[in-house]
C-alpha cells in the first residue's frame, strides 16, 4: 500500500512528532495550512491503510505512526529500484551518480558508506 503526496507530508510531520493531535498536525503545516476536515479526511485514510493509529482522550484523537519511515522508504527505493532499473542495484547507482550532481566530497562518502557495507559481507 503507498501513500499520496500529501498522505506523505502529513506522515513526514507525525514521524517527526512522533504522536500528536490534530491541532499539533495543524501547527506544523507551513502556510497556507490546510483544512482541518482535510487533515482529518488524510488521517482516515492513513487509518484505513494501517500507516498510522490512535489514541482517545474524550472526544479528541492522539495519533501515532504505525510504520517506521526507514522502513517506507526503503520499501519505495528497492520498488523504485525494481521497476525503473531492470531490478538492478548497479544500474540505480550508475543512474544516481551521474545524474545528482553529486561533489567528489559527496561522492567519497558513498564510496566510503559502501566499503563498509562490503566489510560487513
Amino acid at each position: 500500500m503507498q501513500l499520496s503526496k500529501s498522505e506523505e507530508e502529513l506522515m513526514n510531520i507525525l514521524w517527526k512528532q512522533k504522536k500528536a493531535f490534530m491541532k499539533d498536525l495543524l501547527d506544523a503545516y507551513p502556510e497556507p495550512k490546510p483544512a482541518t476536515t482535510t487533515v482529518a479526511t488524510l488521517l482516515k485514510r492513513m487509518t484505513d491503510k494501517k500507516f498510522i493509529d490512535y489514541k482517545s482522550y474524550g472526544r479528541s484523537r492522539e495519533y501515532y505512526p504505525l510504520v517506521k519511515k526507514k522502513d517506507y522508504f526503503s520499501k519505495h527505493v528497492n520498488g523504485l529500484i525494481k521497476n525503473f532499473f531492470n531490478d538492478s542495484a548497479s544500474q540505480f547507482a550508475s543512474f544516481f551518480t551521474q545524474e545528482t550532481n553529486l561533489s567528489k566530497a559527496e561522492l567519497e562518502e558513498l564510496k566510503k558508506l559502501i566499503d563498509v557495507e562490503i566489510e560487513k559481507k
